[in-house]
């Protein structure tokens, strides 16, 4: 079978052995684009879930703060932003007051060329556009200690604006379950003294920090709580297909509304194969998701509900900016030498970027991985703790032979934007 597997912006074209496939690829089940996206923006606008109009919300306000993802996230931000911007400036807000602000997180921020395509041409020349820096602790508010110990650290342009909004992605997600509604504020603007704690191996172990994971999930409820304290006045959140085409669209409340998209999107993205395999061949979704392995991470634990114990993951990632931030990189020469991968990160907090190879210890306890990419030499993934493939029809070939004839293969083109599940599961 020949199979696209997202791959940087080109996609990556592999042929898999067709009798060893447990099933068809898993994928986005279809769902239509919505027929006429800027008509359900404008109406969502003015017929949200569980708050009155943003116009009503915008009136008397002087400031106004909106949230956005960054680069790693493929929002259409281009579509979701003017009509948003003209709602809130009709309403009363003037221009002067109003900050887009970019919410990167722990990773660097978003400028110059990158910044436009983020944000699109039109409002990069016209509105003040800034990013977020998680690591510059004075430019948040302390807004008090969550009961579970966590220190909740907002950045004040948001928290001293008068009107809050976000937009967002919903899509699975490794650590809560579903991205998009308070995660723009939790970690996405948060510093890094919060993420720390909140991205601790205290909640990150918890069985239930997965993927499509939101009840009883502490990641979940610890960055809602974080959300609720900073206050978010409305969210406008989308759901996309493969084709990155609007297959829902939703706003208002940032409980309300965002629970409204999972319920979609829990039901788009589940792909359910009889048994787990011996071999799962995946991505990172491609292009802005892979180009680091930080975030390659993603491909590797969406995969793991349906490999089997022992099985291997076959990851195809380009890797073009390589391994990540420097702390990421620092953390990874300190797993090394401390020889760290065989067991979890202990105590409450963790340093910045440490929790992606708690997540990644996950997998390596699981399962062999080999990974496919011309972003990073070979040596380096070694240093990763995953095996360096030249293709992943060789990774695959190698793999079947060591598990014998009956071994099978499961395949994830699209990486973590599917939620595999087992049958009966």
């Amino acid at each position: 079978m020949r199979v696209t597997l997202d791959y940087g912006k080109t996609g990556l074209d592999v042929t898999l052995p067709d009798d060893r496939l447990v099933a068809p690829p898993l994928a986005i089940r279809p769902a239509d684009p919505l027929p006429n996206p800027a008509a359900a923006l404008d109406d969502a606008l003015a017929h949200p879930t569980g708050t009155p109009p943003l116009s009503d919300l915008a009136r008397g306000k002087k400031t106004a703060c909106v949230v956005v993802c960054d680069i790693t996230r493929p929002v259409p931000n281009a579509f979701l932003l003017p009509p948003i911007l003209r709602t809130i400036e009709a309403a009363g807000v003037p221009r002067s007051g109003i900050t887009i602000l970019v919410a990167t997180g722990l990773h660097r921020p978003n400028e110059g060329d990158e910044l436009v395509e983020l944000v699109g041409p039109e409002v990069a020349a016209n509105y003040r556009c800034e990013n977020h820096h998680g690591k510059e602790r004075d430019e948040h508010e302390y807004l008090g200690t969550t009961p579970n110990g966590v220190p909740a650290w907002i950045d004040k342009r948001y928290t001293r604006a008068e009107l809050k909004i976000t937009t967002g992605l919903i899509e699975p997600h490794l650590m809560a379950g579903y991205s998009g509604g308070r995660k723009l504020v939790c970690p996405g603007i948060a510093a890094l003294e919060t993420v720390k704690v909140w991205h601790g191996p205290r909640f990150l172990q918890h069985p239930k920090a997965d993927c499509g994971s939101v009840d009883g999930n502490p990641v979940h409820e610890e960055n809602t709580l974080i959300a609720k304290m900073a206050g978010c006045d409305f969210i406008v959140n989308v759901c996309i297909d493969g084709k990155r085409k609007v297959t829902w669209l939703g706003a208002g409340d940032m409980v309300k509304a965002w629970e409204e998209g999972v319920r979609f999107c829990r039901e788009v993205v589940k792909a359910t194969v009889p048994a787990p395999a011996d071999v799962v061949v995946t991505s990172c979704a491609g292009y802005p998701l892979d180009t680091t392995w930080y975030q390659a991470v993603k491909g590797l634990t969406g995969a793991m509900p349906v490999v089997k114990k022992g099985g291997t993951i076959v990851l195809a990632a380009s890797l073009t900016e390589g391994l990540g931030s420097p702390e990421f990189r620092e953390r990874l020469r300190e797993y090394e030498e401390g020889g760290r991968y065989a067991k979890p990160a202990a105590g409450d907090t963790c340093e910045m970027d440490e929790w992606q190879l708690v997540m990644l210890n996950k997998v390596l306890a699981h399962c062999r991985v080999r990974v496919v990419s011309g972003g990073l030499p070979a040596e380096v993934l070694r240093r990763c703790r995953v095996e360096p493939a030249e293709s992943v029809e060789a990774a695959v070939a190698e793999a079947l032979a060591g598990y014998g004839p009956g071994a099978t293969v499961a395949v994830i083109p699209k990486g973590p934007y599917v939620l595999p599940v087992v049958a009966g599961a």
